[in-house]
């Protein structure tokens, strides 16, 4: 009883810092009008910013995945779980990405996670190579770089120079710098141009987890790097396909050298079972959806969203950060004042999460409001109403 009066400390410890969190549970497909907990929600919380998530097309294509291929795949990729759904889709990804990086290549992973794990543990497998993190980088890549034998330095969020500083006076036999492309909880971009200008100055691999721009960002959704029109040899593509894709797993898209270093070195990949077949098949869909005429129409109907939104809200005390992208941050401060206006949107029908430590900085709890393509312009309005009227409610003492 005494480990367990240990434990317990712990969680009473965080319900009195306003920091316990908990789960509600989904009744319904993602979209923006979901069944939550046997209650219908307007939700502004979702990652499935192309709203593909519940597409028929993409839905019908898992099902055909099941039919051809089965439920599971059995094993992991270098034993017997490599499917043709699997090779067909690494082979399209790469083509994707491929104006983008030399000789490209892609291999499939089961999260972002995980593909964020593989790649920093692979390229820093050497105890004298040194990977250099951007300081608000997402806690899979915090952790990718912990688990790799190479030395971490962390460089200031968005400072370019200090990152070249740090380069110019390493000795390390590899440079590794990583970063997100858009950063989850402030909706802006990294300078990614500057850094890769850097880090081809200093020899460098530069990993971008473009987790939030695959399939948003680009005028073919082809993410940051069509964004800001980058090809180098140096560049590590890291791109989500649970979130604007709308079904799950990541890839990783680079040199055909380095793909062949994941297959032969990353443990992330080599010890796990692949994911089911079926859902590579229904990713297919996806990336038909993403590069063609809809997924233009989508991206344009967001980017409208994101305008309407910015003109409806009227916030005096709380402070919005500028984003150009579907993550729109309202920072309110207090943990508890954060789960207060959670709570009250909660019970008006508006699901919006709040964001507290550790996931960002101490007095700076706040709500992440996603937009997705599924929502209409009314959607917007609602929120937005209702965002104005609850930041008059000044909190009680």
């Amino acid at each position: 009883m005494d480990l367990i009066a240990q434990v317990q400390g712990k969680l009473d410890a965080l319900a009195a810092q306003s920091l316990t969190r908990r789960r509600r549970s989904a009744d319904s497909p993602c979209a923006p009008r979901q069944v939550v907990d046997g209650r219908p929600m307007l939700a502004f919380c979702s990652n499935d910013y192309l709203g593909l998530a519940a597409h028929p097309a993409v839905v019908a294509a898992l099902r055909e995945g099941a039919e051809l291929y089965g439920a599971g795949s059995g094993a992991s990729h270098l034993v017997s779980g490599h499917s043709r759904a699997h090779a067909l889709l690494e082979e399209r990804l790469a083509a994707f990405e491929a104006p983008h990086l030399f000789d490209a290549k892609a291999l499939y992973f089961c999260t972002g996670y995980m593909a964020n794990l593989a790649t920093l543990t692979a390229l820093g497998a050497d105890a004298d190579a040194m990977i250099f993190s951007e300081a608000l980088n997402h806690a899979s890549l915090i952790d990718g770089a912990r688990l790799a034998k190479a030395g971490v330095t962390v460089y200031p969020h968005g400072d370019v120079a200090a990152l070249e500083a740090k380069l110019a006076a390493s000795t390390a036999s590899s440079k590794i710098v990583v970063t997100d492309s858009v950063f989850s909880m402030d909706g802006v971009f990294a300078p990614l141009p500057e850094l890769l200008a850097a880090c081809e100055r200093h020899g460098a691999w530069l990993v971008v987890d473009d987790a939030h721009g695959f399939g948003v960002l680009g005028r073919h959704g082809r993410g940051a790097l069509e964004h800001f029109d980058l090809r180098s040899p140096n560049l590590v593509y890291v791109g989500t396909l649970g979130k604007a894709a709308g079904v799950g797993g990541a890839f990783v898209a680079a040199h055909r050298a380095v793909i062949e270093l994941l297959v032969q070195r990353a443990r992330p990949y080599i010890y796990t079972t692949a994911a089911p077949p079926a859902l590579a098949h229904a990713l297919l869909a996806s990336l038909d959806i993403i590069a063609g005429e809809e997924g233009l129409r989508r991206r344009a109907h967001l980017s409208a969203l994101i305008a309407r939104l910015d003109e409806a809200l009227r916030l005096v005390r709380w402070q919005r950060p500028f984003s150009p992208t579907a993550i729109q941050p309202i920072v309110i401060g207090a943990n508890d004042e954060a789960l207060r206006v959670a709570a009250s949107l909660h019970e008006q029908g508006l699901w919006v999460p709040a964001i507290r430590p550790p996931t960002v900085a101490p007095g700076t709890a706040r709500l992440r409001v996603t937009l997705c393509a599924a929502h209409t312009e009314q959607d917007v309005a609602q929120l937005a109403a209702a965002l104005n009227q609850l930041e008059m409610e000044r909190p009680s003492a």
